[in-house]
């Protein structure tokens, strides 16, 4: 406490000149407002907003990490404390990142000082990879010391050599270069012949990625050449405008990308493509590393040394294009021209923990406050952008057609619930699924198989009392990995032995039911000797660069039959590929989600669009219970308008989005009687604060409260209501009123999740 009174003493005792020029701070904290500081004259040629900065704060002036987002000359009313110090060297986030981050902290509920510490990666925070070292340049004859000092031979020497440098060289190489220690060029500086200073440099040379050999761009056709002239067009002209590309798949929407790309570049400016899940899609990378020369990736499978390096490329202007995951949204891009969103559709641009933010709708403000154009491409793009689109507020282009005229997959459903009992143990395969695969290996082709199931077995039963085996923490079932000889818990990770015997009555024989791809697995190699088969999840592909090593021996044809889960669905190109199947096309189905149906839809799509990509032609076989579903006979026809347009009839009669905003309150707490009760009361608040404004238009629906559809998660009981309305704002000022009057009870957690995509 003493250091601290001293370093704050210390800088109140420089500062004692009052400054003129002042800073607003904000902090990684629950506090909504910012707070002003004084900018002590020796630092207000250094400070400028999007750095960090230290400061005291409160009221015993502890020292705290705060982020400064504008700086005024305007002096306040009040006394300020001054600012000890600055963090960074140079800003980590342009103007146009503050305006968006400011834009995100009231929209997503949460502080700007929460969304600022969490949009910047913890390489670029810390300074990882980075060190120190010693620059020295010569200085000019008109500011030499007089009389000039005596040197060494040596040190007029290393003078020469440095004089003969256009910039400032590391000292260490200067010595190298002269043949001398390090302690002459020290010398010269001391004796005012030369100027020091620190600079910070990469700790490791990253050795730059293999240039993958560039193929001659393809020829684009009518469609494409058709929707590549509107971006083109926009991009001359400048300005925001967002696309929304619609193009089945293999209809050439990558090769759209990167002529636009292209043309963004030769302006020279910088383009950011956003993709799901970037450690999954290799194929993506390698395509535009083979077409530009200066490529930086953003993604979690990083390391903070590799994060950090490639940020502070994009900061200095040393990148062409940014391919990332959701938080590549955040690039600290110099002079942006164009953002791609690829898979627009996608749930994982959503981020589930604060800020909860959905990196589509952020690209979209991005580029509007950039003043370029956004490109948001899919085969079946999500219902919320279709229906902009149809309200004109997105420009929709079309690909209704493969390249190179390649005809769209024939997709069979085939209906489990007439389908002969299968044999043996292992009930996966259909007979008709079985005897296609037979024809498609006998043909020489490749075969990918979907099961969005992890695991052996999904659950443990016991036949004679009926439990199951449950997680000890989480209201979910325990998921048994033979592979591991372990139950596990896919939401918190427990794990636990299997049981000799039912823990509830005692029966010795345990029944281990439900598929996963482990089971997939053993049914693959059982029915399918000697045949090279792959899995793919998250199980499998836990190392780095598992999931390229992956697509490159499929690529090759070292292996003739890739499964797994959703992540074989997206983003691959195969032409020997001519057969899909889908194990269980109902998995999704039936979650409590508004959303289930869609993306049904969407991964059905998706999946039978990795086949007939070759003169080979392809096929694809769904296996199903509900073949009448729309959702999945429509996915067989290939027919996304008609989806669309049923469905958006279906949420308008509901009052779900896109007609509505949508936000979800959860609460969470050990005690499952304290949450219950802390939901109650919480919605009681919202109730009379309804109450009071009965005439309040638009109008706000509460729905719940109600225990969340997975009741007890990572040993936390949880309940969860909604609010919705035809009003962003009005939820907006809503929820500002009742959290001006609630605090929730210690020992609760409370989460606001505006735009929600996990209902569960």
């Amino acid at each position: 406490m003493k250091a601290q009174r001293d370093l704050f003493a210390q800088h109140t005792a420089l500062s004692a000149e009052p400054p003129s020029l002042f800073a607003e701070i904000v902090f990684n904290r629950p506090l909504e407002q910012s707070f002003t500081y004084g900018v002590p004259r020796h630092l207000e040629d250094r400070l400028q907003p999007g750095q960090r900065v230290q400061v005291p704060l409160g009221r015993g002036n502890r020292p705290a990490l705060g982020y400064c987002v504008a700086v005024s000359r305007n002096r306040p009313e009040c006394e300020v404390k001054p600012i000890l110090a600055i963090v960074d060297e140079k800003p980590l986030l342009t103007p146009a990142l503050l305006e968006l981050t400011r834009w995100m902290a009231d929209y997503y509920f949460c502080t700007w000082g929460q969304v600022l510490d969490a949009v910047v990666p913890a390489g670029a925070k810390t300074g990882v990879g980075l060190r120190q070292k010693l620059f020295v340049e010569a200085v000019p004859e008109t500011e030499l010391p007089i009389p000039p000092p005596r040197l060494t031979p040596r040190q007029r020497e290393a003078l020469e050599t440095l004089r003969l440098e256009t910039s400032p060289v590391e000292a260490a190489v200067l010595a190298q270069r002269v043949g001398c220690g390090v302690t002459v060029i020290q010398e010269l500086i001391r004796k005012g012949m030369a100027r020091g200073f620190r600079q910070d440099v990469e700790k490791v040379r990253f050795r730059p990625e293999p240039t993958p050999e560039a193929e001659p761009p393809p020829e684009l056709n009518t469609d494409q050449l058709r929707v590549l002239a509107a971006i083109s067009e926009a991009l001359l002209q400048g300005g925001f405008q967002p696309f929304l590309l619609h193009g089945v798949t293999g209809s050439g929407k990558t090769e759209i990308y990167l002529r636009a790309i292209e043309q963004c570049v030769a302006q020279g400016r910088e383009a950011l493509v956003l993709v799901p899940e970037i450690s999954l899609t290799p194929q993506t990378i390698r395509r535009f590393r083979g077409r530009f020369s200066r490529v930086a990736v953003l993604h979690s499978h990083l390391s903070d040394s590799e994060r950090g390096h490639y940020w502070r490329q994009i900061a200095a202007g040393e990148v062409q294009v940014i391919v990332g995951a959701r938080s590549a949204v955040f690039a600290p891009t110099r002079r942006l021209g164009l953002i791609v969103v690829d898979e627009e559709h996608e749930s994982s641009f959503k981020q589930e923990i604060t800020p909860r933010y959905h990196a589509r709708d952020l690209a979209v403000l991005r580029a509007k406050i950039e003043k370029i154009p956004v490109v948001l491409g899919s085969a079946t793009p999500s219902l919320e952008s279709w229906h902009n689109a149809q309200q004109g507020r997105y420009r929709l282009l079309s690909l209704p057609r493969r390249v190179l005229e390649l005809p769209m997959p024939i997709v069979q459903l085939v209906d489990l619930r007439h389908e002969p009992p299968a044999r043996g143990p292992y009930r996966a395969i259909s007979p008709t699924l079985e005897r296609a695969m037979r024809e498609t290996l006998d043909r020489g082709g490749q075969i990918l198989l979907l099961l969005n199931r992890r695991g052996f077995s999904t659950f443990l039963l016991c036949p004679a009392c009926g439990e199951a085996m449950k997680c000890r923490f989480c209201d979910v079932t325990l998921t048994y990995h033979r592979d591991r000889e372990v139950l596990l818990c896919h939401y918190c990770g427990y794990e636990q032995l299997p049981p000799d015997g039912c823990p509830h009555c005692g029966l010795r024989q345990m029944k281990f039911l439900g598929l996963g791809t482990e089971r997939l697995e053993a049914e693959l190699s059982q029915k399918f000797p000697g045949v090279s088969a792959l899995r793919m999840d998250s199980d499998s592909m836990r190392r780095a660069g598992a999931h390229a090593r992956a697509f490159e021996a499929f690529r090759r044809g070292e292996v003739r039959i890739l499964f797994g889960t959703q992540m074989i669905a997206k983003g691959l190109d195969f032409p020997n590929v001519t057969l899909v199947g889908v194990i269980h096309a109902d998995i999704a189905l039936h979650i409590p989600d508004f959303r289930s149906a869609e993306r049904t839809f969407q991964l059905l799509a998706q999946v039978a669009g990795r086949t007939g990509r070759g003169p080979a032609g392809g096929r694809v076989l769904v296996q199903t219970f509900n073949p009448e579903q729309p959702c999945i006979h429509l996915a067989a026809r290939h027919d996304y308008v008609a989806f669309a347009e049923a469905e958006l009839r279906h949420r308008r009669e509901l009052g779900y989005p896109p007609f509505t905003r949508l936000v979800r309150i959860l609460l969470r707490a050990k005690d499952g009687e304290l949450v219950r009760q802390e939901s109650d009361r919480l919605a009681e608040t919202f109730r009379q604060r309804l109450a009071r404004t009965a005439k309040r238009k638009p109008t706000v629906r509460l729905l719940g409260p109600a225990e969340t559809p997975v009741a007890r998660l990572k040993g936390y009981y949880r309940y969860h209501f909604q609010l919705q309305s035809p009003s962003a704002s009005a939820l907006h000022e809503l929820l500002r009123e009742v959290w001006s009057d609630f605090k929730p009870s210690r020992g609760v957690d409370v989460s606001v999740d505006v735009d929600p995509y996990n209902l569960l």
